[in-house]
């Protein structure tokens, strides 16, 4: 009895068996038919043409033999089983050395075909695949890359990481996600998700360098379930390992895989990390911490100070695209460091003939963006324009009439000898040039007071060009030519016949904004118990310039001034004082030079016959000091 029991539970297991293996064999099948091409469907990602999917993937290999696949999980069972001597032997000898000689992800496949590659080697193809890619040129990546999926092994080799992935070290596990995203593997692969999920399992035991490659790969990708769930986990596991910390770049990788997601009281323990090893900071550390605190969104002033410091010690050896990247860092993050900014611009000036002029603009638009003037630097290359304006593209041009314009650089005895270059080398593309490209150049052009003839007229011409339909843009061109208009009237330039803007492109004014409360406040304190001063607030002169209080008095010694017998009108007996409240960002960083439309402002407020008397917050802040100021600036022809 126990016989037939034992019989029939044999034959059950056998038949139980026989249907798993024709399920795996009709899968196989199923996913063998899909080896085309089309298959995949390539897309742009980073600096390498990332493959996309149109469903999940099964990487197995192409015979579609059930034979071959039992014989392939045999085969690799067998090797991962070997002895440590004969697995040491076939690691560290021949299989390594030809792996080096490999040039190309091709070459790595094509070594997989005669040797069955170990776990550890499985780590190694993958991350020697991708570093042998990487050294390419774009077209021979994207070519390569071609080669690599439609060679047969390629999914072999993927169907054995995935099997592997159980059996790989951390650090192996690490380097073979981020070589296959950095490959282009889809990342709704199985083999991709099949590693994410090893990762969670383990991501207890992952040391700082497995912590580190592993943030790399993660800062790749796309988000989904299982990314999103490791990079949680990797946020508790850092919080747990981040005192025992002492790799910077380490640091610096997990930082960045936190992102602007992580919250203060992590950011903060972070900044003590980063502090406790700063005396480890090389000149990369600095740049690259710097560029971390800008894609966390994390400003830490002891930080970026230290960081600073370390690039302007160093400033000789950084390379341009450092420069530009520390710049963009700055700017994303508002910091501003006068002597960083300052040692850059000296320096660039100094060795200006090493730089070209898309390197120089680039530069002049990210300090442009800072509100920070490099004085040194914008005074050699006014001199470069002043010597070869044909030199420059319609771009450039562009580009140096914004920034000259927006930061009211002063050129002194230069500025009209650069203006009338600059006008020349434009009339040589006035018949390529957009209307938007005309507009830009003049309003620029007007902020520094200078007013071409050719330019303004082909402006004028073609300015009834079809408006952009989007609101936004159109109400932006409308300021630009009442901007354009205002200076035309109110400057009045010795042009040969009279221009103006035709109506029909000006738009309607700005609503006028409320009052200030604070300083109305102040200023009728200020001028409690005189009688002969009026006060008039939020006044609009133009249709377009809005002042925020306008102060009337009489002028000092007036009727003293005149001679005998004369009479003079009130209005010239007056003093007529426009209060301004300005923010700092209508300054250039660190002085009190004001910027571009708030230097046109005074210019025409003095034009109509008032004095300007500008306020910031910072003037507000307090009553009583507000008040004594705006007292020694409104009357300070009648008090000491």
């Amino acid at each position: 009895m126990s016989a037939l029991v034992s019989g029939e539970v044999m034959r059950l297991t056998l038949r139980f068996c026989r249907a798993t293996l024709l399920w795996q064999q009709r899968c196989f099948l199923a996913t063998a038919s899909c080896k085309d091409a089309s298959f995949y469907k390539l897309q742009t990602k980073s600096s390498w043409a990332s493959w996309d999917i149109v469903r999940t993937v099964r990487f197995y290999c192409h015979d579609g033999g059930q034979s071959r696949e039992l014989e392939e999980i045999k085969h690799s069972s067998s090797v991962e089983a070997s002895s440590p001597a004969s697995d040491h032997r076939h690691k560290g000898g021949h299989f390594h050395g030809l792996l080096q000689r490999c040039r190309s992800p091709s070459d790595v496949l094509d070594l997989t075909c005669q040797y069955a590659p170990t776990v550890r080697q499985v780590s190694n193809c993958l991350t020697h695949m991708w570093s042998s890619a990487k050294k390419m040129s774009e077209e021979q990546r994207r070519h390569e890359q071609q080669l690599m999926f439609q060679h047969p092994a390629f999914e072999r080799l993927l169907q054995q990481a995935m099997r592997s992935a159980v059996h790989m070290r951390h650090v192996d596990l690490s380097f073979s996600l981020l070589s296959m995203v950095s490959l282009g593997v889809p990342e709704r692969s199985r083999v991709v998700q099949t590693f994410l999920r090893t990762c969670q399992e383990k991501l207890n035991d992952f040391d700082e360098k497995s912590l580190s490659i592993l943030a790399s790969g993660l800062e790749q990708m796309d988000s989904s379930p299982n990314v999103e769930a490791l990079k949680e986990g990797m946020r508790l596991v850092m919080e747990v390992q981040l005192p025992h910390i002492k790799n910077v770049l380490t640091l610096q990788t997990m930082m960045r895989l936190l992102g602007k997601d992580a919250p203060k009281e992590l950011r903060l323990k972070l900044e003590r990390k980063a502090l406790s090893v700063a005396d480890q900071f090389s000149l990369p550390n600095a740049q690259h911490m710097i560029y971390t605190m800008a894609a966390m969104g994390f400003y830490s002033k002891p930080l970026l100070q230290l960081c600073s410091k370390t690039i302007l010690d160093n400033i000789h050896v950084v390379p341009f695209n450092r420069f530009y990247q520390v710049l963009l860092s700055c700017k994303e993050l508002s910091y501003r460091d006068a002597a960083l900014l300052t040692g850059i611009s000296d320096y660039v000036a100094s060795t200006v003939d090493i730089w070209s002029n898309r390197q120089l603009l680039l530069l002049l638009t990210v300090f442009e963006d800072l509100a920070f003037t490099p004085t040194a630097l914008m005074e050699v290359f006014a001199e470069k324009v002043i010597a070869h304006p044909d030199g420059l593209t319609l771009r450039d041009l562009l580009c140096v009439v914004k920034v000259y314009s927006y930061l009211n650089f002063d050129l002194q005895h230069r500025r009209q000898q650069f203006l009338e270059s600059v006008s020349r080398a434009l009339d040589s593309y006035l018949p390529r040039m957009s209307e938007w490209e005309l507009l830009k150049s003049a309003y620029c052009l007007c902020l520094l007071g200078h007013f071409p003839l050719a330019l303004l007229e082909q402006l004028l011409q073609s300015s009834a060009a079809e408006q952009p339909s989007d609101s936004n843009l159109l109400r932006g061109r409308e300021k630009m030519f009442q901007m354009v208009d205002l200076c035309l009237r109110l400057d009045r330039p010795p042009l040969p016949h009279p221009l103006s803007v035709p109506s029909s492109l000006l738009g309607d004014p700005d609503p006028s904004p409320g009052a200030n409360p604070r300083l109305s406040l102040c200023l009728r304190n200020v001028l409690g118990g005189r009688g002969d001063a009026a006060l008039q607030e939020m006044v609009v002169l133009e249709n377009f310039y809005t002042i925020d209080a306008v102060i009337t008095t009489p002028l000092l010694n007036q009727a003293s001034g005149g001679h005998a017998g004369e009479q003079s009108s009130p209005a010239e007996g007056t003093q007529r004082i426009a209060v301004i409240y300005v923010p700092h960002s209508s300054f250039c960083f660190g002085t009190s030079r004001p910027r571009g439309l708030l230097a046109v402002k005074i210019r025409h407020l003095k034009i109509l016959g008032y004095t300007p008397v500008l306020v910031t917050e910072q003037d507000l802040q307090h009553d009583e000091e507000a008040i004594r100021l705006l007292r020694s600036q409104i009357f300070s022809e009648t008090e000491p």
